[in-house]
């Protein structure tokens, strides 16, 4: 690659040599999950009777997107398992708009790091960015759909239903999200997103997947909603005839099952790793309060002044998309990166901004203590730091003696505060995964 200039030294060292001291605080969130997730989604899709629909020797393409869903090889294996059982012959296409650097051998590595291939779902993979047009909308928008997937003799979608990072409305990340964007592939994912500046995704979303269901042989959609934890909490099998209203319930299901992070304004957050298993931006603006794009900047609760990231997840796989939310990063996390991957997704979604790599530095000790004095005057006793694994993770978080006081009736500390563990390489131990 050549020498990488964004990892010269820096020419001036951090000033802090002192740290706030950090305490651990247990959120309680909703923690009902499915237990037999095959038995679950077998269940649902005899519920809503689709697979009668399918022919003894009949295709079926299932949907596979790149978001770290809660056991979505279960699932898909279950989908795959039940239409075979029906007669069916299913097969499994990538759906995931530009990612896996918008070719068709990244988008099969992004489905084997989740725990998705030929051999654990026992059925084909189909990947190729070739799509067919389906028709233009009355706003000008050519739908595109995998040319697998639209000459198959049924397809079923399968995704989460969740908050989009960018708009809110009755539908937003879910069902039609993977009908008008995943499915696409790069060619309409790429156009999708160029309307959306005129138009709004939502509704970009909305007419692109209204296509989708009249033009694509749709068997059924199976949303999934996830807990506060991140587990799997509902299943639910839609015909295409009552897809959108049936994501729009599902949708309201997801809000209230939203974990959140207890405080309104935070002086610095230091999340531990993001990546497109996390979220869709690498780290969900609607925990971070923190989103800017070409339609402008957002600024919600929580009011964040300083966001510290410190590195990627493994089955990111490079993708880096989101770092540009952070103002401090490390040189471990930028030498990680596959820039060619998270450019092309952070140009794909028209959000050059959202792949900006912020100042970084060789350790956590650096990167903290540089974040801190951005913050101007501040002292350990009333400076408000937060950490998180990252923003699909929060039952456990850590956060400092300021923040303690006024804890919401969900939020326990545990434990009383004690310094940040540096270890001899000045880098921060990850807070573990949780299942509480």
């Amino acid at each position: 690659m050549g020498e990488n200039r964004h990892l010269a030294p820096m020419p001036n060292t951090p000033t802090s040599q002192t740290f706030p001291l950090l305490a651990d605080i247990r959120q309680q969130f909703e923690t009902r999950e499915i237990a037999d997730v095959g038995a679950a989604v077998r269940g649902e899709l005899a519920r809503a009777g689709v697979l009668a629909r399918v022919r003894p020797g009949e295709s079926v393409a299932v949907t596979a997107g790149s978001r770290g869903i809660d056991r979505i090889a279960e699932v898909t294996r279950a989908v795959c398992d039940a239409v075979r059982a029906a007669g069916g012959e299913p097969f499994v296409v990538p759906s995931m708009g530009s990612h896996g650097g918008a070719t068709a051998e990244g988008q099969t590595a992004v489905l084997a790091a989740l725990g998705m291939t030929e051999a654990s779902l026992g059925a084909p993979v189909r990947s190729s960015m070739d799509t067919v047009v389906l028709g233009t909308t009355a706003r000008g928008l050519k739908v595109h759909a995998d040319r697998s997937a639209a000459g198959a003799d049924h397809v079923i979608v399968v995704n989460r239903v969740k908050c989009h990072t960018k708009f809110k409305a009755e539908i937003e990340s879910g069902l039609c999200k993977m009908l008008a964007v995943g499915l696409a592939k790069h060619a309409g994912a790429t156009q999708a997103h160029r309307h959306a500046v005129r138009l709004g995704m939502a509704a970009i979303i909305l007419d692109a997947a209204r296509m989708c269901l009249e033009k694509l042989p749709v068997l059924a959609g199976l949303g999934l909603v996830e807990n506060g934890a991140g587990r799997l909490h509902t299943v639910r099998a839609l015909a295409p005839e009552v897809l959108m209203d049936g994501e729009k319930e599902l949708l309201v299901l997801a809000k209230g099952l939203l974990p959140k992070l207890p405080f309104a304004d935070i002086d610095l957050l230091i999340v531990d790793r993001i990546g497109k298993d996390v979220s869709g931006t690498g780290m969900d603006t609607n925990v971070t309060g923190r989103n800017r794009d070409i339609l402008g900047d957002f600024t919600v609760t929580p009011r964040v002044a300083r966001i510290l990231v410190r590195g990627l997840t493994e089955r990111t796989k490079g993708n880096a998309l989101g770092i540009g939310y952070a103002d401090f990063t490390t040189d471990r996390l930028v030498a990680a990166m596959d820039y060619r991957a998270t450019v092309t997704n952070a140009l794909t979604g028209i959000s050059p901004e959202k792949a900006a790599i912020p100042v970084h530095f060789p350790t956590d000790r650096q990167a903290v203590a540089a974040a801190l004095d951005s913050l101007g005057a501040w002292t350990a006793e009333t400076v408000r730091v937060v950490r998180i694994r990252d923003t699909l993770h929060l039952a456990r978080i850590q956060a400092s003696p300021a923040l303690l006081r006024d804890l919401p009736a969900h939020a326990v500390q545990d434990g009383d505060p004690a310094p940040m563990d540096f270890g001899p390489d000045g880098n921060l131990t990850d807070i573990p995964l949780q299942d509480a």
